[in-house]
C-alpha cells in the first residue's frame, strides 16, 4: 500500500463531516440528479450519475461510521476501497464533472452532490491522483500569481495598451481607491479588451480603481483541486494587497469559478472574514447603471442571447444584473429556454478545459449549448465568463455554427455615453 494512497483515505475519512453523513444517510438513489447532469443527459452512460462519483467516499462512511457498515466490514462482507478504486475515480470527479451544480438544485432532499465531489477531489489530490494540468497550474499561480504562469509585466504591458488606446491613466498599486480589480489569466492573454473597456466606464462613472502587482488575478485552481491549503496561499494574496491598499471593495473578474473562490468561499478557507466587500464585476456595473452613473447609447438590433456561467449564476446568485445591463444595449434579447439558477453547464467549468483528456467529452456534451442556440436562431451569444467565452467559441467552432461570442462587459463598452466633461 502507498504512502500516498494511505493519505488519500485518511483525507477522506477526515473529510466526512456531518453534512456529508446526513447526505448519504438520506440519498434515495432516485436518479433525478443524473438528468440535471449534461454528461449523463448526452451520454446516457449511468457512471455519470453525480451521486455514483462519490462511491469510494460512500463505501468509506459506511465502513467507518455506520454499525451496519462496520458490522459488514468485520464479517468480511463489504469491500474495502483499493488504489485502483480512486485512480477510477479521477475520471469521475475531475475528468467528467464540472462542478456546475445543477445536480445539487435538483436534489428533492437537499443534498449538496457538489459539495461531496469537492471533498472526493480533495482525496485524490491528498493521494497525488489530480489531473497533472490542474497541478501545474496550481504551481504557475503560486510562483507567478497567475494561472497561465504570465508575470506582472505581462499585465503591465496590456496597461500601457490600453492607456495608449483610450488616452485614460490606469493605476496600479494606487492606495485609497474605490475598487482593487482583479483578472483571469485569459482576460489577460485573450481578452484584454475588457481592460480599455473597464477604464473607459469607470472614467464616466467616476470611479477610482487600481489593479496590485502581488494579486492581479482571482484565478484559483487550488478550488478545483479540492486543495484547501493552496486556494488559502491564493486568497490571502487578495487580502494582503487588499489590506496594504487600504481598499474596501474587491471586484470579482468575468470568470465564475474566481468569483466563488474569493466570494463565497475565501472567508472560511482562510479563517477570518474579509475587511473588504467581494462584486462579480456585472454587480458593479450595474450599480453604477442604478446609481444613473452608467449610461449607454444605441442599441443592438440582431437577435442576441445570453449564457449564465454556473458558478456565478446558479452557485453564485447573480442572475438579474447582467439582464439588466443587457436590456440596456439590446432590443432584441432572446432568453434561453433554461437560463439562469437552471442553466445548462457550457461543459469546460470546474478545470475540465484544462485537462486534455477530457477534450472529447466536452465537445460531445456541447450538443446540449449548441442545441440551446440553434434553437433560437440568434446571431450572438453574451457570457460573463472567460472560461465559458473560450468553450463556447471552441464548440462554436467545431460545429461550424455561424454565432458570435461576446463579453458583457465589453458589450456595455461598446454602448457607453461618453459625456464631454
Amino acid at each position: 500500500m502507498s504512502t500516498s494512497f494511505e493519505q488519500g483515505i485518511n483525507t477522506l475519512k477526515e473529510v466526512i463531516d456531518a453534512p456529508i453523513a446526513s447526505y448519504f444517510s438520506s440519498c434515495t438513489n432516485c436518479g433525478l440528479c443524473a438528468r440535471a447532469c449534461i454528461f449523463y443527459t448526452e451520454t446516457e452512460n449511468p457512471k455519470y450519475t453525480p451521486i455514483r462519483r462519490v462511491e469510494p467516499m460512500r463505501r468509506i462512511w459506511e465502513q467507518e461510521f455506520t454499525l451496519v457498515g462496520k458490522a459488514k466490514k468485520a464479517l468480511g462482507l463489504s469491500k474495502e476501497v483499493t488504489e485502483q478504486d480512486l485512480k477510477d475515480c479521477v475520471e469521475l470527479a475531475f475528468e467528467s464533472c464540472t462542478t456546475c451544480g445543477r445536480c445539487s438544485m435538483v436534489c428533492p432532499v437537499g443534498n449538496d452532490i457538489i459539495y461531496m465531489i469537492r471533498r472526493m477531489r480533495e482525496g485524490l489530490t491528498s493521494a497525488g491522483l489530480a489531473p497533472k494540468s490542474l497541478q501545474e497550474a496550481a504551481v504557475r499561480t503560486l510562483e507567478k500569481g497567475s494561472v497561465m504562469g504570465f508575470p506582472m509585466k505581462t499585465l503591465e504591458a496590456m496597461v500601457k495598451a490600453a492607456e495608449k488606446e483610450t488616452g485614460i491613466d490606469i493605476n496600479i498599486d494606487k492606495p485609497d481607491v474605490d475598487y482593487l480589480l482583479l483578472l483571469s489569466s485569459a482576460e489577460v492573454m485573450q481578452f484584454n479588451e475588457i481592460i480599455a473597456s473597464l477604464a473607459q466606464i469607470f472614467k464616466e462613472a467616476g470611479v477610482s480603481w487600481t489593479f496590485s502587482s502581488i494579486a492581479h488575478e482571482a484565478g484559483n485552481p487550488g478550488m478545483h483541486m479540492g486543495a484547501s491549503d493552496i486556494e488559502a496561499q491564493m486568497i490571502n494574496r487578495i487580502v494582503q494587497a487588499a489590506e496594504e491598499l487600504n481598499i474596501k471593495n474587491v471586484i470579482s473578474p468575468e470568470c465564475g469559478h474566481a468569483y466563488m473562490a474569493i466570494r463565497w468561499e475565501g472567508p472560511n478557507v482562510i479563517g477570518r472574514p474579509y475587511p473588504f466587500k467581494v462584486y462579480h464585476i456585472i454587480e458593479v456595473l450595474d450599480q453604477l447603471r442604478e446609481q444613473g452613473r452608467l449610461k449607454t447609447s444605441g442599441s443592438e438590433l440582431d437577435r442576441i442571447t445570453f449564457h449564465d456561467p454556473c458558478q456565478a449564476a446558479r452557485r453564485g446568485g447573480v442572475n438579474q444584473p447582467q439582464r439588466n445591463l443587457l436590456n440596456m444595449v439590446s432590443s432584441n434579447f432572446i432568453e434561453m429556454k433554461d437560463s439562469q439558477a437552471c442553466n445548462w453547464c457550457c461543459g469546460g467549468g470546474g478545470g475540465m478545459n484544462t485537462i486534455e483528456k477530457a477534450e472529447p467529452l466536452m465537445q460531445k456534451v456541447f450538443n446540449r449549448k449548441r442545441n440551446q442556440i440553434e434553437e433560437l436562431d440568434v446571431t450572438t451569444v453574451v457570457t460573463m465568463c472567460a472560461t465559458c467565452r473560450n468553450t463556447l467559441e471552441e464548440g462554436i467552432e467545431n460545429n461550424n455554427m455561424n454565432v458570435e461570442v461576446l463579453g458583457l462587459t465589453e458589450l456595455v463598452a461598446n454602448h457607453l455615453l461618453k459625456e464631454k466633461k
